[in-house]
């Protein structure tokens, strides 16, 4: 307690030093924090401690005080290794930013992050739009697909976190594992290819089914300009939802305190 007396004195102080701009801009986001807001988590996640719930989601708040945008995957990536350092998680972001292979460790495990905040996204199942690129070499399904599972390797967990609801004065965002053994099952996907495609390589798909024909998820290898893996129709019931983000937000200029 009382250190975070000595906090706010600190910051009093602060503020008398700012001119009329800055202070208009402080206190735009003051009033941010003042709107309703509802942060939930998993019991038991041992990665959204109640403190990273916080934290990452008084980021959120920050942010959508200056953007009615989705959190972007950089920012992202950002807010969410200081929450976890600051929640006293080990964390710390991969230097080369177009690294292949994991985004972040934490607590010394490899994971890699993904987002989604496309306007078709749905509640019940995710959409990797980029999984990884699949480079120029021979296009046929079965060896793509062993570049998929050798993508794997890389790392130990897989993270999405995403935009359910955009704004612009209501927000919703989630954070979800997606189970590597349940992508892993890719190994025995059901390789189909896209022959009426005018794509050039043809696109093709690998289907994984549960015991009762039901889609688990698919395999997309899109044969367009970009030759990249995208993963569709992932069933979020077979995922892990560690945490949610619901708050209200307004314009800043409606915000700031007169």
């Amino acid at each position: 307690m009382a250190d975070d007396l000595n906090l706010v004195r600190s910051l009093a102080q602060a503020l008398v030093e700012l001119t009329r701009s800055q202070l208009d801009w402080v206190g735009g986001v003051i009033r941010q924090f003042h709107l309703p807001y509802e942060f939930c988590r998993k019991e038991d996640s041992e990665l959204v401690t109640p403190a990273v719930l916080e934290m990452l989601g008084d980021a959120l708040r920050i942010h959508h005080a200056f953007s009615r945008q989705a959190l972007s995957k950089d920012r992202f990536e950002f807010a969410f290794e200081r929450s976890l350092n600051r929640a006293g998680i080990e964390a710390e972001l991969v230097e080369n930013r177009t690294n292949r292979g994991h985004d972040i460790t934490i607590q010394r495990v490899p994971v890699s992050l993904k987002t989604q905040a496309d306007a078709g996204i749905r509640v019940d199942s995710l959409h990797i739009s980029k999984f990884m690129e699949l480079g120029k070499g021979p296009w046929e399904l079965s060896l793509l697909r062993d570049m998929f599972l050798e993508h794997m390797n890389s790392y130990e967990r897989i993270l999405q976190f995403r935009c359910l609801v955009p704004g612009p004065t209501a927000y919703l965002y989630e954070l979800v594992e997606i189970p590597k053994g349940l992508l892993l099952e890719g190994a025995g996907a059901e390789l189909v290819v896209q022959t009426a495609s005018k794509q050039t390589p043809k696109p093709g798909y690998g289907y994984v089914y549960d015991a009762d024909k039901n889609l688990k998820f698919a395999l997309y290898f899109d044969g367009g300009t970009e030759r990249k893996l995208q993963i569709k129709a992932i069933r979020k019931d077979l995922c892990t939802v560690h945490a949610t983000w619901r708050f209200e937000s307004a314009p800043i200029e409606q915000s700031i305190p007169r």
